[in-house]
Order: C-alpha cells, then structure tokens, then sequence
C-alpha cells in the first residue's frame, strides 16, 4: 500500500511536470522567438534555412524529402535519361543556382554571372487577364543562356554608380545604384520594351504566407490613405492558370502569383524552360528557338506537386536575441517610425494547405500588400494592379542571418542593398517618412534599429 502511495504520488508528479513543461512549450511557441510557431527550426547553422518544418508528419516528411530533390535537381537538354529538358533557352539550370541553401542570391558584380538576378519584360498594354503584355519574340522573361547551338535572347551588362549622402549626426553612408543594359539582342527589341531586374528570394516559411487569411491581408489594405498616415497598401489581383480565376496575390517582387504552385512552375518553365501540366508550352514557342520536340510536359504532375510542398513546409528559424535589451528598444524604435504600418508583425494562419501550418500563430513581419516605394526604387513596368512605383512588402524573418547562410546582406528587389540600412534608405514614396526619421537617429537609436531588425 505504501509503495503504490509512492508510485502514486511520483506519477502525479510527472503528470505535472509535463503539463508545466507542455504548457510553457506551447506559450513558447506563440512568442516572437518562434516565428513560424510550431513550425519554427529550432538551431542556427549554415544550413537553417533548408530546415523541414518540425512538425510535419511522417508521410509529409517524404514527401517533402521528394520536393527537396526536385529542387536541388540539375537539368540538362534533351534527349536524356533523367532530367531532361532543359531549354531551349534559360536562365540556370536548378532551383538552387537561384536560391542557394533556400536562401537569397547575392546581387551579381558582373552581367557574365547573373547568379540569381533575372529580368522581367514587356510592352506596353495588358494581356488578356490585366497582366504583362509579352514582348514578340522574347515573352515576358529575358532568357540570358541558351543549349549549344541555339542563340540567347540576349546579354547584360552591368554597372554601378554610388551616391554619398550623410545622416543628421553626421555620420556618412553611400547608396549603390546598379545600371543594366541589355546587349547583343538575337533580333532588335521593341523601342517601347520595359525591363524589370528581379532577384530571386529565400524560399522559407512561404507555406505559412500561403495560409494567412485573405481577409487578414485584405484587412490593411488602404488604398486612398483613409487614415491619412501617408500608407496606402493595395492588394495586388492576378490571374491563376490554374483555376481560371482573378486571385490575391501573395508572391513575387509585385505580389504577382496567387499560389506557390503557379510559382514554382512559373520558375519551371520561365528560368528552365521546363514544361509542366501548369505551363504545358515552352518559353519559346513562338520564337526560333523552339525545340519542336514532342516530349512535354517534360517533369510530371508529382515533380510539381512535391516541389510545391517542399516550398511550402521549408521551416522559419528561431529568432536570436529576441529579449535583447538593445533588440528591444530597437523594438521600440521600429514601432515608433512607423515601420510596423508595412512590415505587419504577426498573423494566424487559417488551414487547408497542411495540417502543420493550420492555426499558427507566425511573424513574418510583411502584409503582402503593394506599396509606392518611390522613383528610387521604381522599375516602371506594370503587373497586373502594381504600377511602376510599387513592390509587394517583402517578409523580414530571418533577414539577420544572410550573412551567415549566404555569405551576403544584399537586400532590395535587385540586391542593391549592401545591408539592412542602406535598404532602408532607399526608401521613398509612401515610406519616405519612415526613412527621413531614420535619418535623424542618433548613432545608439539606429544601431538599436539595426540589432532588433537583424534579430528576426
């Protein structure tokens, strides 16, 4: 009897325990240490980024492991035995050439290497759902590489020129501008062509973007400045080829794709020239590239899926630093700019995608809406609701660890940016508020700014 006491009273013991250590667990997993929630990577290294959520189930860890080899597949041209296909003109050959270690390309030096650096074109118009008039004989994507004995679209050149400008205590900073030219053209372009250099992005936490409610996003969109805070977000609406419908969009430079699988076989077919069940026509079609062979789609409807879902369930790191007295009061002072009125902290994701990413409480720091960014900043090219000024909000979780992981801070939609602050000063339009109280920071306030920023 006595013995049964004592086991007794050892496993209520445990019992609540482990209701205090689950408790605690779960109330962790909603702070800002955990940006993805339950889905957040729990350990920084070089390979954080490429990191499956936690949570995933063991069929979804399959799968997933699947997408993860789609992605780092290398394609070559036909005929081939197994990943076939590539062309006939290009941009790289891999997902990975684009996004190394899940992560952000670094901005090129030279037109010779683009890395991770693409164009978008077009002329002047609308397509036949409100979207980018294609060029005649280039579409709407530069495709800079070609298979042998096949001629490229065309080559870029690539300069800068740097500005010196001084912060009100004095301080100097330099903002680089970097200069494109389209040369070596395989037939004239059109004198009205518009180009838009655009850098490929880290590929983490998209799944939970994916998942936050329209009506969440919706929710700030401002368009006339109502409140009168000089913020207008505008949602951008774009056509799925998939559903056949006008949809928000969520991803992109411009917001310009409603769903990471019209993402992933866009890059698919636009930087690979791979054809799918999405995109069933090759990115030359109608030029004289084309192969004419009849082997598409050439990677199939599994190929799509599992690469979807590997983009989908990459998992967010850990914050660092998070209750950081200085992160904190940079904290204070991201509140107080305003910067918080574009990059939206925190959401819960609805459901439907994953059972791993329903109901999360995440911070991603963006609201996925359209913002005038200034003529700084300005491609002037539009995509379907985005004009020349504006670009999607771009989500800041784990923009403090680009250094570690890719070896670079190059930040902005053409990897102008050197670091964090340069890319906030080259801010204008709606958020040249923002940037002009930047400027008038003392040295410790903008260094505050700076730790909380590279915390996410």
């Amino acid at each position: 009897m006595k013995s049964n006491k004592w086991v007794n009273f050892f496993l209520i013991t445990m019992l609540f325990c482990y209701s205090c250590s689950k408790e605690e667990k779960l109330t962790n997993k909603v702070s800002e240490e955990f940006p993805g929630g339950e889905t957040t990577y729990p350990n920084i290294f070089s390979g954080a980024f490429q990191q499956p959520a936690p949570n995933l189930s063991s069929a979804e860890l399959i799968q997933h492991d699947a997408g993860d080899a789609n992605f780092s597949a290398i394609f070559i041209e036909s005929p081939a035995i197994k990943n076939f296909g590539l062309g006939s003109i290009f941009n790289q050959n891999s997902c990975i050439s684009c996004h190394v270690k899940d992560g952000r390309s670094p901005q090129p030096f030279s037109g010779d290497d683009l890395k991770g650096l693409l164009f978008r074109l077009s002329i002047p118009g609308a397509d036949a759902h409100g979207g980018p008039l294609d060029v005649p004989g280039f579409g709407g994507q530069l495709q800079n590489k070609a298979v042998v004995g096949t001629p490229a679209e065309a080559k870029v050149q690539l300069s800068f020129s740097e500005t010196n400008f001084t912060f009100e205590d004095g301080t100097p900073y330099t903002l680089r501008k970097p200069i494109y030219t389209l040369v070596a053209p395989y037939i004239p372009f059109p004198a009205s062509v518009m180009v838009s250099p655009r850098i490929g992005s880290q590929v983490y936490g998209l799944g939970l973007l994916e998942a936050i409610r329209e009506s969440d996003i919706l929710a700030n969109e401002d368009i006339a400045d109502i409140n009168g805070d000089g913020i207008s977000g505008k949602a951008n609406k774009v056509w799925n080829p998939l559903s056949k419908n006008i949809e928000l969009g969520r991803f992109g430079w411009k917001a310009n794709v409603s769903k990471l699988i019209i993402q992933v076989a866009g890059a698919l077919n636009q930087d690979m020239g791979l054809t799918s069940f999405v995109f069933p026509q090759e990115s030359s079609f109608y030029q004289s590239q084309y192969d004419g062979r009849s082997d598409d789609p050439e990677v199939d409807s599994q190929f799509v899926v599992d690469l979807t879902f590997y983009t989908q369930t990459l998992a967010v790191p850990k914050r660092r630093d998070f209750n950081n007295s200085s992160v904190l009061k940079g904290k204070q002072v991201f509140m107080k700019i305003g910067c918080n009125k574009c990059h939206t902290p925190s959401y819960v994701t609805g459901s439907g995608i994953s059972p791993a990413l329903n109901n999360q409480t995440i911070y991603p720091y963006t609201d996925l809406l359209l913002h005038d960014m200034g003529a700084d900043l300005a491609d002037n090219r539009p995509d379907f609701l985005a004009n020349g000024n504006e670009w999607r909000t771009p989500p800041l979780w784990g923009i403090g660890l680009f250094p570690l992981i890719n070896g670079h801070s190059n930040l902005l939609h053409d990897g102008r940016a050197r670091n964090v602050l340069e890319a906030i000063m080259w801010h204008g339009g709606e958020a040249e508020q923002q940037k002009q109280k930047v400027k008038k920071l003392s040295a410790t306030e903008r260094e505050d700014l700076l730790k909380f920023i590279n915390s996410l």
